[in-house]
């Protein structure tokens, strides 16, 4: 199963505020592993069997930072070493566990399933104005979706589907037949398209108070396997967004990061950033008007799962908005290509 995911790159494990001192199991790549979090208030994530008869260890017990395992109480230490074998002064140098690094940012504890000499915290995903105070950021949830995990890849480097997924909450039939563009910048691929002079989408409508017509964006940043910044907003139209002037803007970064969980199943963890102030009841009507909109993907995107297993005698259309989708994909599979090496019939391993 790892050769349908890229093994070297930080995925979310959890929500930091899901993670505690009870040891909980997750399924990240196809494989089960357990988070706990440290007495120093680190995380620590360990492969979710003891090598002994593979009793999850998630069914143990935390002994300070090691585990205990519930079956026949082997202990592990978060580095995945065993320390304790009840009855037994000798410990194999097999016995120990597999121990993965993780690092907390934005509220998420991320994990890196790959090689761990490669695992460079600055790779994790980032969003400056998460940490700007003129900016406020709001905890959205872990949307599990029962898809592949590149299906809402797709959809998450496509702004064309708003205008009819979204119709109450994100988008409206202004935007139907406005051109979407692509681009690669660096390792990101970029989806954008401006809707000018035209009705405002009902969630600013609601929580923005416009009254007349607005300018309005979508950039989409997609950076693989499995990262979407989207930057969207609406200024009154004839202030100068379209040219680059955004004080009169509201404007938001909506942050999905996706955590496969196998090939069947992924988890959505989003949040998004807003460059306005909202009071807690006003905060958690905006969290409602998300959770409505990702919902919506979610019924589409399950109900394509579905189709997907159907047998068929064509391959899907591609069409102009499929642009990014299709370079996403391109650059996921030779990810996966590149962490595989190559092939034994390669000329280049000969």
């Amino acid at each position: 199963m790892e050769k349908d995911f890229v093994l070297n790159a930080w995925y979310p494990a959890a929500w930091s505020r899901d993670v505690s001192r009870s040891l909980a199991q997750r399924r990240i790549l196809g494989k089960l592993v357990v988070l706990y979090r440290l007495e120093n208030g680190g995380v620590a994530a360990l492969d979710d069997a003891c090598p002994h008869r593979l009793a999850p260890l998630s069914m143990g017990r935390l002994r300070g930072d090691a585990i205990e395992c519930g079956y026949h109480g082997m202990t592990f230490d978060c580095s995945g070493a065993c320390t304790r074998i009840p009855g037994q002064p000798l410990i194999p140098n097999n016995a120990r566990v597999r121990a993965y690094p993780v690092v907390e940012n934005m509220g998420l504890a991320w994990i890196w399933m790959g090689d761990p000499a490669l695992a460079d915290p600055v790779k994790i995903p980032d969003v400056p104005q998460y940490h700007d105070a003129a900016w406020s950021s709001v905890e959205g949830d872990a949307l599990a979706i029962d898809c592949h995990y590149l299906n809402l890849a797709d959809n998450l480097c496509d702004p064309a589907h708003v205008s009819f997924v979204h119709l109450s909450t994100l988008g409206n039939a202004s935007s139907e037949d406005i051109p979407v563009h692509s681009e690669k910048q660096g390792d990101k691929i970029v989806t954008w398209r401006w809707i000018v002079d035209s009705p405002a989408i009902p969630l600013f409508k609601k929580f923005g108070n416009f009254t007349g017509n607005v300018d309005r964006w979508h950039y989409y940043h997609y950076t693989p396997p499995s990262t979407a910044i989207i930057d969207f907003g609406s200024a009154p139209t004839g202030t100068g967004a379209p040219d680059g002037n955004r004080d009169n803007s509201l404007q938001i970064f909506a942050c999905h990061f996706i955590t496969p969980v196998d090939t069947e199943r992924c988890i959505d963890h989003w949040l998004f950033v807003k460059n306005f102030a909202t009071d807690e009841a006003t905060t958690q009507a905006m969290i409602d008007q998300f959770r409505l909109a990702f919902d919506e993907d979610k019924v589409i995107l399950e109900a394509i799962h579905k189709n997907e297993k159907e047998p068929r005698q064509t391959r899907p259309l591609r069409i102009a908005i499929d642009a990014s989708p299709i370079r996403m994909r391109k650059a996921v599979e030779q990810m996966i290509e590149a962490e595989r090496g190559p092939h034994p019939g390669d000329a280049s391993a000969a």
